[in-house]
């Protein structure tokens, strides 16, 4: 499966129905978390969402709606004993502020737990595992901040059963024709491995664009995306605020979705003043027609 879930949706302040932002990407057999807002660990109980299963945080940026539920999170999977390997990626500072908080309180985890900094204007693959890639790229927001796109590529190529039998190629090597190796027969004959299976099939991606400004300068990182992110935290009649606060707009997202030929468009990170979050659909759908809201509680399938 890969597939997001939203946490939450809202900008810096949150409501009563809506939460700081977070998401949770499950790719197969792992669970990533793209931030982590106040109340994050609530969110988790509520979506049933298995913190065992947790392996990568990635944090874009220190502004406080993005990971003030961090802290609270990890003291809960220390308190419930977990003892697997964690790994959080993010801006240099992070580790300083979270070691502060776990000094002042006499706090030891029992796992371990690992930073990964990343440098200002970085861009590139982060992390590989498994069938698991992910980059990190800078988005143009008041501090230092940072999308993340995240693929899951099956790397195994596609077996032809019929094709395989016919070259008399005993069941016990199918596994290896998957990763790629050719077949010697007994008889000196070499099966080629393009014989009998076909490129693994495309894979599928993801990308997470923190918060940012209007920034044509995206449009590569998100180019042909299965589904992206975008924050559209005004609509568009607050063009300048918006831009002053170095945030988007509900047709500058769409606008850059449809420039990118992305496959999909979520828009979120909703300011506080709105309550009714339909006429961000009402000011996206004419520019890019396959856009939701990123509604919490929600799976979106990549």
């Amino acid at each position: 499966m890969f597939g997001v879930t939203i946490l939450g949706n809202n900008s810096a302040i949150p409501t009563l129905d809506r939460h700081p932002t977070a998401q949770i990407v499950t790719c197969n057999d792992q669970l990533l978390l793209l931030d982590c807002g106040e109340g994050t660990q609530l969110q988790f109980a509520k979506y049933k969402i298995r913190r065992s299963k947790l392996r990568y945080i990635f944090i874009s940026h220190l502004h406080g709606d993005h990971y003030f539920g961090l802290i609270g999170l990890l003291n809960t999977l220390n308190l419930m004993g977990r003892t697997e390997p964690l790994t959080i990626f993010g801006p240099g500072e992070l580790q300083q502020i979270l070691q502060i908080q776990l000094d002042v309180s006499g706090t030891a985890f029992r796992f371990e737990l690992t930073y990964v900094t990343l440098e200002p204007g970085q861009a590139g693959i982060i992390l590989e595992d498994k069938d698991l890639t992910v980059r990190c790229f800078p988005t143009e927001h008041r501090i230092t901040c940072f999308g993340y796109s995240v693929e899951l590529q099956k790397k195994k190529r596609k077996l032809l059963p019929d094709q395989a039998k016919a070259y008399e190629i005993p069941s016990a090597f199918y596994g290896k024709l998957q990763d790629g190796e050719d077949y010697l027969r007994k008889d000196g004959t070499l099966v080629k491995n393009d014989w009998v299976t076909l490129p693994p099939e495309k894979g599928k991606r993801y990308v997470y664009c923190a918060d940012t400004i209007y920034d044509v300068n995206l449009i590569p990182h998100l180019r042909g995306a299965d589904l992206v992110y975008h924050e559209t935290t005004y609509l568009h009649v607050l063009e300048k605020q918006a831009a002053e606060r170095f945030h988007t707009t509900t047709v500058q997202a769409a606008t850059l979705a449809a420039a990118a030929n992305a496959k999909r468009l979520l828009i979120g990170h909703f300011s506080s003043k709105y309550t009714e979050l339909n006429f961000f659909l009402d000011e996206t759908r004419p520019i890019f027609p396959n856009t939701d809201i990123a509604e919490e509680g929600v799976t979106f399938l990549v």
